[in-house]
């Protein structure tokens, strides 16, 4: 990826430095998240701290989709309402780095993209992980991630790149809640028994 040029993205009208940081966030976001998932146990996958909350399984399917469905609002780029783009103001990206891993504010996603807890952790890691690496790949592939754009539900409207640094600051945030997870006083193993006294 550090090798490429310029001269090779002529329809995404990406420059080699804005290829860089968004491979570098992607890359960062994927491994920091597989470190939070390291060595759970069946419990610790499944624990939810009240029943309609979601799980660390469920957060993993989560984002599998959510990454998925951010590979399909690019495909539709080309076809997206034009601007020009010396008129993209770099600002959106700041905003998107900042307030979506932002836990503060909160949302329920709607149902096309909650997960269905039919996959199994390591079905919904090996899909995410794939879906992770077609996301990098689409920073060289996907033509017009600059002059055109989507709106975002909240935050938008996106142009490809914005969304594509979008999901990688949205695996930042679910992140975040997995940890939010493992710091609860009933995750299983969290803390470790009682010394028995000794009589």
């Amino acid at each position: 990826m550090s090798a490429i040029s310029v001269q090779t993205l002529p329809s995404s009208l990406l420059s080699s430095q804005e290829v860089s940081k968004a491979t570098d966030y992607l890359v960062f976001t994927r491994d920091n998240l597989l470190s939070v998932l390291s060595d759970l146990s069946d419990s610790q996958w499944r624990f939810r701290p009240d029943p309609d909350a979601w799980s660390i399984a469920d957060v993993l399917e989560h984002l599998a989709l959510i990454e998925s469905r951010v590979h399909g609002i690019v495909a539709q780029m080309p076809n997206a309402p034009a601007v020009e783009p010396d008129r993209i103001d770099s600002q959106v990206e700041a905003t998107i780095l900042a307030a979506v891993p932002n836990r503060s504010n909160k949302f329920k996603a709607p149902p096309f993209i909650c997960p269905s807890q039919q996959c199994s952790p390591e079905e919904s890691l090996a899909r995410f992980l794939e879906r992770r690496a077609r996301t990098i790949d689409l920073l060289i592939e996907a033509p017009a991630l600059r002059g055109h754009v989507i709106p975002h539900p909240i935050l938008g409207p996106w142009d490809g790149y914005q969304w594509i640094l979008a999901v990688s600051a949205h695996c930042a945030r679910h992140t975040e809640q997995m940890l939010e997870l493992k710091a609860c006083r009933e995750f299983p193993g969290a803390r470790p028994s009682s010394p028995t006294p000794l009589n």
